[in-house]
């Protein structure tokens, strides 16, 4: 799903938009035993208390394709026949009133999830009227594609609060206040079918994870049995980490920082491109990237086979996964330097008198602990 498809979903999200009648909920402890399941009425319940469950869903469709957001597809033969893929539908097909399907599916994830402490299990059914697009963008709301039928899952933490003092206003006193469970944003949830191309796909789930150092495998693997991408952040710690070890005697500050300049370049041409379909690169890219930046072909061929036993030969990554495009850090043991990445020809390395400096270009006005010093 790219970034407009995702925000035609989210924006459903509010009491007057969507057809979400009610939550299914699971609340477990930390010893995995489910403590309370419930199937609160939305019309029953007051404004507030409606707005705060469908808010928490809509986190789940929040952050960055690619990143927090992850596309996971099913085989044909899941989809012809395999428990995963029967539950999800069963689901989906009763509009979560079918007890069975809703029971085995919480029983899945708290066997399959490894989550320290509480939390809660969301489910939410919504059937979306699609209303139909022409070809130059306009909507026409009186015109209906199709009925996209879909389920959302939330699973939040619930965290235990600190004591507090509250001022109680009718007292005009302040009060101790008791700790209570508050439920958390979604650590990590999934959208089955996904919406690609504005229409029902029953071959892809679009999964979330707050935490992009955490993919929560162990789940994905008792929902879906499908494999998940490489977390973002340990994507580029091995792309880093490869870049490395293959350049060798090539690994100078002029060729990581033009690799990292071409990699901006991408996503800041995507950006003002306003691109609909997320930006990736194959490996054939970055090789490209090193030859032109004179690395030497026996170097690139060591990346070649790194590649492709890190990630797999046709796996294609996100530039955002691999760069931080508003810096650019230069490390020491004892010295961290943070350069905007518009102006990086600002740093070179040399070596004088056989020990070797980073030197950094002072032509405007420079600061110590927010104090101007002058450089003569």
């Amino acid at each position: 799903m790219n970034e407009k498809e995702i925000a035609e979903i989210r924006r459903r999200f509010r009491p007057d938009k969507s057809n979400i009648t009610h939550v299914r909920g699971c609340y477990v402890n930390e010893k995995r035993e489910i403590v309370s399941e419930f199937d609160p009425s939305l019309a029953l319940m007051s404004q507030e208390e409606s707005e705060k469950f469908l808010a928490i869903l809509k986190r789940t469709l929040s952050g960055t394709p690619g990143k927090h957001l992850i596309d996971l597809s099913f085989t044909t033969q899941q989809v012809v026949d395999s428990d995963e893929h029967r539950l999800l539908m069963a689901l989906r097909g009763s509009a979560l009133k079918d007890e069975a399907a809703v029971g085995e599916f919480f029983r899945r994830v708290i066997q399959g999830l490894a989550l320290e402490g509480n939390y809660l299990i969301l489910l939410a059914h919504d059937a979306y009227d699609v209303p139909y697009r022409s070809r130059d963008g306009e909507t026409q709301a009186d015109a209906s594609s199709e009925v996209y039928s879909y389920i959302l899952c939330s699973i939040c933490p619930v965290k235990l609060t600190k004591p507090a003092l509250s001022y109680h206003v009718h007292e005009n006193q302040f009060h101790a206040l008791g700790t209570d469970w508050v439920v958390s944003a979604p650590e990590l949830g999934f959208l089955f079918p996904a919406f690609d191309d504005r229409s029902t796909n029953l071959y892809n789930s679009l999964y979330y994870t707050r935490d992009i150092a955490e993919n929560h495998a162990e789940f994905v693997d008792a929902v879906f049995r499908s494999p998940v991408p490489m977390p973002a952040a340990a994507q580029k710690e091995t792309f880093q980490s490869i870049l490395g070890d293959t350049l060798a005697e090539d690994s100078r500050y002029e060729v990581v920082q033009a690799v990292h300049e071409q990699l901006c370049g991408m996503i800041e041409e995507h950006k003002a491109g306003r691109e609909t379909e997320p930006l990736v690169i194959s490996k054939g890219t970055v090789k490209c990237m090193l030859k032109s930046c004179g690395v030497a072909d026996s170097h690139v061929a060591t990346f070649d086979q790194q590649y492709d036993a890190a990630f797999g030969a046709d796996t294609d990554l996100s530039p955002r996964n691999l760069v931080d495009a508003k810096q650019l850090e230069l490390r020491t043991p004892d010295v961290t330097i943070h350069v905007n990445p518009e102006h990086s020809d600002l740093v070179e390395t040399r070596v004088i008198d056989g020990k070797r400096y980073i030197l950094i270009r002072a032509d405007d006005g420079v600061e110590v602990n927010g104090v101007n010093v002058h450089i003569s």
